[in-house]
């Protein structure tokens, strides 16, 4: 959850910082921001993947096992780094790149695209709904954007537990997955990802848009009020 946290809270400050430096509040200029905090926040949201995959597979299935490996997630990063070094902590770091970066570009440009024609305004009655509705469909429309390199990542990801390696790459992976399992491989698990993904980033939205019209509305008053009043030195 705290992990969960900071990279959203990366991916919020990336993103607005960017849009401030590109100078124009454009759609492309949004796509461009959305991508550049998909790309910068791979760096840790890989690792964080790589942990969270390698402990949902331990002790099921084919990778089960009398004695669980990993206690928690920084156990599993360190017992991999141990045996794997960093060229195993950043597993999957290239489809993770290949991921995000379009995706959150996506994710930001439809948000502006749905408030904008909503019209989403601070004295609207309505205003947070409408932004609950954006926030989910901008969820969606970035996991539609990229959901089969997903696969792909999650699959190289955990290509090598259990001691057994399957893939040599992407383009390995692809092929065999395709050649294994058929194209409907690539959207296996879409339909429970954008059911999750349309409350989870309707909330995330909402709550940061609601979150920085509050901040602005203060600002604004603080520059309304009269500075305090100098009492001048009485005379003697």
């Amino acid at each position: 959850m705290m992990g969960l946290t900071f990279i959203n809270a990366l991916v919020f400050g990336v993103q607005g910082n960017t849009l401030r430096a590109l100078g124009k509040d454009t759609p492309l200029n949004q796509f461009l921001a959305g991508s550049a905090a998909g790309a910068i926040q791979c760096i840790i949201c890989c690792p964080m993947e790589l942990a969270k995959t390698r402990m949902q597979l331990q002790g099921t299935g084919e990778y089960k096992l009398k004695m669980k490996n990993y206690k928690n997630s920084l156990d599993c990063l360190i017992k991999i780094y141990r045996k794997e070094g960093l060229r195993g902590i950043n597993r999957g770091m290239v489809s993770t790149f290949i991921r995000e970066t379009p995706s959150f570009g996506f994710y930001f440009l439809t948000y502006d695209c749905m408030t904008r024609y909503l019209g989403c305004e601070a004295e609207d009655s309505y205003v947070i709904p409408k932004l609950l509705f954006s926030g989910g469909i901008s969820g969606i429309v970035s996991w539609l954007s990229t959901y089969p390199v997903d696969v792909i990542k999650s699959r190289l990801q955990a290509d090598g537990v259990g001691g057994v390696t399957q893939y040599n790459g992407i383009i390995d992976c692809v092929r065999k997955s395709y050649h294994e399992e058929g194209w409907r491989v690539f959207t296996r698990g879409l339909t429970s990802t954008l059911l999750r993904a349309f409350p989870v980033n309707a909330a995330t939205f909402a709550t940061v848009t609601v979150f920085l019209m509050y901040m602005r509305s203060e600002d604004n008053l603080r520059e309304c009020e009269p500075g305090p009043v100098i009492q001048q030195p009485s005379s003697l």
